[in-house]
């Protein structure tokens, strides 16, 4: 049984292309983005949240470098972020102010915090640790205890790297958008409450770990957090695995699609054209292969 629907993938294509429309005036599309996706998530409900936040951590290959519609592409994210916090039974806003700053408050009973959603393009090569935010956020609390970085799972370091020395030292949540779309789950079988208090479970644990680059010592922390809050995230964890593993399929579908069909518009070309893109053809060359290496990287089996 796959867990990834093909009504999934029909909203992931229904959104790329949404994105794509509204990319123009900036400021307005985004807020009329913004009500878009909260009026689908009010009728459509929490499936389609967790269908969302399963499929939303890649930027399409479609999208330029540097265009409007990835700007557009990243404001979906923040959307989306503030949304599931929101399902959650947290307040939140997407916050307006662009540079040095968090892209997203969100408020619980008893405590705060920024966030930022991460995304990333599958063909992009090794990322480096300013790519994932995590000592800006520091900077970016504004007083408030907690900071988060949500990131697609596929693409987070899996034995050493910065990130997770500095998620310790400078108290700032690296999470997944998989462990959110566990948290939905879980609030449905518990309680919004329940979710909310693992949250700050979660916070919790991370300036008590020793600072370290290692990433198993950093995901066993935040995944005993999770399994050992409650005995029904067990099988929710062995869901998002299999949908973790889905949700690779269907980006590397996406992306190597879109791939293919810009290779043959330039195989039909005249000469001369296709001459000045036989370059772009070398780049779709190399794009294919980083995006073939995309593989699960197994971080929910460190329990």
């Amino acid at each position: 049984m796959k867990v990834i629907t093909k009504v999934a993938i029909q909203r992931r294509e229904y959104w790329v292309e949404e994105i794509r429309k509204i990319s123009g005036n900036f400021g307005v599309n985004s807020e009329r983005l913004e009500n878009e996706l909260s009026t689908e998530l009010k009728k459509e409900g929490a499936g389609s949240l967790i269908d969302h936040l399963r499929l939303s951590g890649d930027i399409p290959e479609s999208f330029g470098h540097d265009t409007s519609e990835e700007k557009q592409y990243s404001k979906y994210t923040d959307a989306l972020l503030s949304e599931t916090y929101k399902s959650l039974g947290l307040k939140s806003l997407v916050l307006k102010e662009r540079a040095d700053a968090a892209d997203v408050e969100a408020f619980a009973r008893n405590y705060s915090f920024v966030a930022d959603a991460k995304a990333f393009r599958l063909s992009r090569t090794a990322k480096n640790q300013k790519d994932f935010k995590v000592q800006a956020m520091d900077g970016w609390k504004r007083g408030k205890p907690y900071a988060m970085v949500v990131c697609p799972i596929y693409q987070l370091p899996t034995k050493s790297s910065q990130i997770y020395e500095q998620a310790s030292s400078r108290n700032v949540c690296i999470f997944t958008y998989s462990h959110l779309a566990m948290l939905v789950s879980f609030s449905l079988l518990e309680s919004k409450e329940k979710a909310e208090d693992l949250i700050h479970e979660i916070f919790k644990v991370i300036p008590a770990l020793n600072p370290s680059k290692d990433a198993s010592q950093y995901w066993l922390a935040v995944n005993k957090t999770m399994l050992g809050f409650s005995k029904k995230i067990d099988d929710l964890w062995k869901l998002e695995k299999q949908a973790a593993v889905e949700s690779i399929i269907a980006a590397k579908q996406e992306a190597l699609s879109f791939l293919a069909a810009e290779r043959e518009k330039i195989m039909r070309m005249s000469h001369e054209d296709a001459l000045k893109e036989l370059i772009k053809v070398h780049k779709i060359e190399s794009k294919i292969k980083v995006i073939n290496s995309v593989s699960d990287n197994g971080l929910l089996g460190i329990r």
